[in-house]
């Protein structure tokens, strides 16, 4: 049995859940569930960033404190969270205690070793708010690409940016000229940490080619040392005499979120933190491509800065972006789809099936609702639903509603068997909707295997091979719903509670004469008018 760490980006409570955050986070629900049927002991923890910049010009806008502000969508998310079936062990928050209070041990430790130091570093002022601009409050061109951006990361490169690095830098709020005073900070080496991190990206050869190719760039570009204090109001403090009066950078403390949950969960547990962290352990981080280099080159220059042997990740489970009819998502002008209220409308499994087999694995993806209508009504109810339907209700009509005792297809045997192995796989690899795809595959195959069988005519010209059929096919059922519990976990359990199926991820058969109950459509049809009900917004 391995420790499975599974961390789930953090979302900004800035604002609500749209689908583009969802989408890259589910592969990490997908990947915990499997482990955890595997029988592996899995730690999925998660939580909302609620520091930085984001919420406190929020909390302004609205007349609101930060506190306030990140309250409101922490609850709002945990709602979403659950509805939408995500089976965190811990969801918390950044400005609770346990993570403020294990954020400053760590830092404090850090601050020991050698990698950090002190330097004067230039903030921005605007003469005409009269006041200290956060890096988000700072726009201009991008050095890189030269794109009109804002600070600490470009929006169309991703490159991870300065104030003062800016091109024609300008007060993001009346739109003036900043200058530039000289402030004492504490950073981070990461020049010194560069060949490591780059034996490190070596090391891991099958991470996604978006992982691989952003944290190439920035190593070739050559890292640079960073800021890990602002001057802020609105963080954590700094452990340190001489610093008091500023926060720690929210990227130097989010990322620890992964760390002080699971040192929370284990806890809990009665297990050591050593174990999460140690060699029988295995680490997913979940996210998406904007958040790589915190991942690849953050987090673990973090780890590394520490110095007490903490596992760096392992997978790297990167998403590229969901659009929306062919738009990037836009949460500024609405140009959103929100999971709140798509969960107020719509099937959780038909809302998780469509974001994981239509999601950006590879590359960028779209969100259409005349699609997410077809996979409904042609993959989820025409193809699954209709499977296991009419092999129950066959079953219910004309075999007394029990498993008869017939013969069972070696040949299906053994492609369920097979499924196990090949989905298995690909669960453990990242590869997420190639998985959901192939389960889909023996979806279709075994609606190939009852038509050709036609046990509708062998159920009076030959009613053994009718009783072959539909106990293979009861078999198959059985098996689709442990296949399918990582990825459509309502729907599963809805089936596999039915058949008296077990979660466990091997492959399981009904035994004759149990007596099969009744179970109903997993799957409802839906039409063009909920569809425009629910997205006419999207037209205008």
């Amino acid at each position: 049995m391995k420790n499975i760490l599974i961390g789930g980006a953090w979302p900004n409570t800035d604002g609500p859940l749209h689908i583009g955050r969802v989408s890259a986070l589910l592969p990490g629900d997908v990947i915990a569930r499997y482990h955890r049927a595997a029988g592996n002991r899995v730690f999925y923890v998660s939580g909302s960033d609620c520091h930085g910049t984001p919420v406190s010009i929020r909390a302004e806008r609205e007349g609101k404190t930060p506190e306030e502000i990140c309250e409101r969508y922490h609850r709002e998310f945990i709602e979403v969270f659950q509805k939408l079936g995500f089976s965190f062990d811990i969801y918390g928050m950044t400005h609770s205690n346990e993570h403020i209070s294990f954020v400053r041990e760590f830092h404090r430790k850090m601050y020991e070793k050698e990698l950090i130091y002190e330097k004067s570093a230039p903030l921005a002022f605007c003469p005409e708010c009269a006041k200290n601009l956060t890096d988000r409050m700072v726009v201009g061109r991008c050095p890189g690409c030269g794109a009109l951006t804002r600070a600490e990361q470009c929006e169309k490169c991703d490159m991870i940016l300065e104030p003062e690095n800016l091109l024609d830098p300008a007060c993001a709020q009346c739109g003036g000229k900043p200058v530039f005073k000289q402030t004492k900070q504490l950073f981070i080496a990461l020049s010194k940490l560069e060949s490591r991190l780059e034996q490190y990206l070596l090391s891991h050869p099958k991470w996604r080619k978006n992982a691989k190719a952003f944290t190439r760039r920035y190593l070739d570009e050559g890292l640079r040392d960073r800021a890990i204090t602002r001057d802020l109001s609105w963080g954590i403090s700094v452990p340190k005499a001489g610093f008091e009066d500023k926060s720690i950078y929210v990227w130097a403390e989010n990322v620890l979120g992964y760390l002080s949950m699971s040192a929370l969960l284990a806890k809990r547990l009665c297990i050591p933190f050593e174990e999460v962290w140690g060699e029988n352990a295995r680490h997913y981080y979940v996210h998406g491509k904007d958040n790589i280099p915190f991942h690849t080159i953050i987090l673990p220059g973090l780890l590394l800065a520490h110095g007490e042997n903490l596992r760096l990740p392992d997978e790297i489970i990167s998403s590229e972006y969901m659009t929306l009819k062919g738009r990037k998502i836009s949460a500024s002008k609405n140009w959103a789809v929100w999971c709140k209220d798509l969960l107020e409308r719509f099937d959780p499994d038909l809302i998780r099936y469509f974001l994981l087999v239509n999601g950006p694995e590879r590359r960028d993806s779209d969100f259409s609702p005349s699609e997410f209508l077809e996979r409904n009504n042609s993959e989820l109810l025409g193809g699954y639903g209709n499977f296991v339907n009419r092999t129950l209700s066959f079953t219910q009509k004309y075999l007394c509603g029990a498993v008869p005792d017939a013969l069972f297809s070696p040949e299906v045997k053994t492609v369920i068997e097979e499924s196990y192995i090949k989905v298995g796989k690909k669960i453990e690899s990242g590869f997420i909707k190639e998985a959901l795809q192939d389960i889909f595959e023996l979806v279709r195959y075994s609606n190939r295997y009852f038509d050709a069988k036609a046990p509708w005519k062998s159920r009076t010209t030959n009613i053994e091979d009718c009783e072959n059929t539909i106990v293979t096919c009861i078999q198959l059922a059985a098996n689709l719903s442990v296949l399918l519990s990582p990825f459509l976990p309502f729907s599963s359990k809805k089936l596999a509670d039915c058949l008296n199926i077990r979660p466990d991820w091997k492959p399981q058969y009904l035994k004759y004469g149990y007596a099969i109950p009744q179970t109903g459509l997993l799957f409802k049809r839906i039409d063009s008018e909920q569809l425009d009900a629910a997205f006419s917004y999207l037209s205008e």
